[in-house]
């Protein structure tokens, strides 16, 4: 089973960036679909964006362009990069590895395969 580590969290301001990665001790998922998700206190966890094997992108529609997700299958690394960020965006991100190689949208959380411990990201005013 594929092991994920996040990391990139931070405090910021609002209107600031931040880049979370997620390192997978192998080939990345070997090539299925991966996700990242997110929770924020009091709230359910909610899935944020997702990439399929073919590259295909799915995001949620709170993202509005703001995230962008990618993979770097040679560095085994899932990265999400997120511009402008907002309050609302305070939550802890978790990585998700797929057991399919399209994940679709929403993804459920039936065929996640694996989750990584989650990275705080937490934005001020």
């Amino acid at each position: 089973q594929v092991q994920l580590m996040e990391s990139g969290g931070d405090s910021v301001q609002a209107g600031g960036s931040l880049v979370l990665s997620c390192n997978a001790s192998t080939t990345t998922n070997g090539g299925n679909c991966m996700a990242w998700f997110r929770q924020s206190p009091g709230n359910e966890r909610e899935a944020v964006a997702a990439i399929d094997r073919d590259r295909r992108t799915y995001y949620a529609r709170f993202t509005k362009g703001r995230f962008t997700i990618s993979e770097n299958s040679a560095k085994n690394t899932l990265t999400l990069q997120i511009n402008n960020l907002e309050r609302e965006d305070t939550a802890i991100y978790y990585c998700a590895a797929g057991s399919l190689l399209r994940c679709g949208w929403p993804v459920k959380d039936r065929i996640i395969s694996a989750w990584g411990q989650g990275t705080q990201v937490t934005v001020s005013s």
